[in-house]
């Protein structure tokens, strides 16, 4: 379990996927390390979990590749749609210079559970589950620790890794900048037969748009809907929603009669936003604390998680070493903030010239817009919306210190 019953170096609060990494890599280059989790597990609903070529290239260079994926899941190497009643290709993985070229669909429990045990073999680490962080320690206007299940446990220096309602970041009074997002989702499942190839897949028809992903035995179905109108379908009934589903993705109608209640349909609130500032003295936000994003690509992990590796490859060496970090906060700000902008830029503008369109306007889609039909015509064409999905912009590489080999 590594340190016990003494003040850390450094205090991750969030043990998703920015705050587990995190603690991986500073744990690694020998910085003592406590992540606090005020969950018991990971057992939560984590929807899409899609962990990008970006991601498993970080675990390849971490010699965890093989680890990772002996974790159950699926391969993607290709993402398709159905447009207007036609079926289109959209993005081709295979040709990606990294060594996993294909989107791994793995439930997120297993994606923090596996970099959970690649962290406990470093004694620099610690992880607390059931502990949840209420409030910030100060040393007159610098953040010195945090405040753990009435504990006050000081640091060199706070993390703030809790997520896109983050408590931390609003106790910094670190400035946020909402940039507004027009929908909302649910998420449900659906039984399947289980496939040799994965099948996930996108549903674009008139004032619908529904994503189907793959998870081998049922889809992962996100109903895309406009924002604040969740009462009103549920007063519908579950009848009508089941039928609208059947009617905008037949192949999901065989199974629907196993969706039996409500409770078996979860609402994403979808949020776009991102910080102005990260950090102050002595704390730094990454991940969805940092900048919280849109289901629409699922980047959100891998983004995440390319926050952790920027923040150990810029920290954790001075804080190896011992020395004072708050002058290089803002460089992890830097580092992060252009492929942040870049990619909700993105998902702003399929808000607004599709999404908008399709589901809030009702705009008829009568066939795939002129780029998908290029991208069926010249297939080279779908290696730019994989390279922008898989790698996105500004990705990170390991550079990070190892202090010592791990035990085994």
């Amino acid at each position: 379990m590594g340190m016990t019953g003494e003040n850390p170096d450094l205090l991750i609060v969030g043990g998703g996927p920015a705050g587990m990494m995190a603690g991986l890599l500073f744990a690694r280059a020998g910085v003592k390390t406590l992540v606090l989790e005020k969950h018991g597990d990971f057992l939560r609903d984590f929807r899409g979990d899609t962990v990008h070529p970006s991601t498993l290239e970080l675990f390849h260079e971490l010699g965890a590749l093989d680890a990772l994926l002996s974790r159950p899941h699926d391969k993607a190497a290709r993402l398709s749609g159905l447009i207007g009643g036609e079926q289109v290709s959209i993005a081709d993985f295979s040709h990606l210079p990294v060594p996993a070229r294909f989107i791994a669909l793995m439930p997120q429990w297993e994606f923090l559970d596996c970099v959970a045990d690649l962290a406990r073999a470093y004694p620099a680490f610690s992880l607390r589950m059931n502990a949840e962080a209420t409030d910030l320690l100060w040393d007159g206007d610098r953040v010195c620790g945090a405040v753990c299940n009435g504990e006050p446990i000081r640091a060199r220096l706070v993390i703030a890794a809790d997520g896109r309602r983050s408590l931390l970041r609003e106790r910094a009074e670190l400035p946020r900048e909402d940039l507004g997002a027009p929908i909302d989702v649910f998420w449900f499942r659906v039984p399947k037969a289980r496939t040799d190839v994965n099948q996930s897949t996108g549903v674009v028809t008139t004032g619908r748009l529904l994503a189907l992903i793959d998870r081998g035995d049922y889809w992962q179905c996100a109903y895309v809907f406009g924002k604040g109108m969740a009462d009103a379908i549920r007063e519908r009934g579950l009848d009508n929603f089941r039928a609208d589903v059947a009617a905008t993705a037949p192949l999901l109608a065989p199974g629907l009669d196993e969706l039996q209640s409500w409770d078996q349909v979860k609402l994403l609130t979808v949020e776009l936003d991102r910080l102005t500032c990260w950090h102050r003295p002595g704390l730094l936000a990454i991940g969805d604390a940092a900048h919280a994003m849109s289901p629409i690509g699922g980047v959100g992990i891998n983004l995440a998680v390319q926050d952790a590796v920027a923040a150990a490859n810029i920290l954790a060496g001075p804080m190896a070493e011992g020395s004072a970090v708050d002058d290089l906060l803002w460089r992890v700000q830097r580092r992060r903030m252009l492929p942040t902008r870049i990619i909700q830029k993105m998902q702003r503008t399929a808000q607004n010239r599709i999404i908008d369109r399709v589901v809030l306007k009702n705009v008829p889609i009568t066939r795939p817009p002129r780029i998908i039909r290029l991208m069926q015509r010249f297939p080279i064409l779908q290696r730019i919306p994989a390279w922008l999905i898989g790698l996105g912009f500004r990705r990170e590489h390991i550079r990070s210190p190892e202090a010592s080999a791990p035990s085994r």
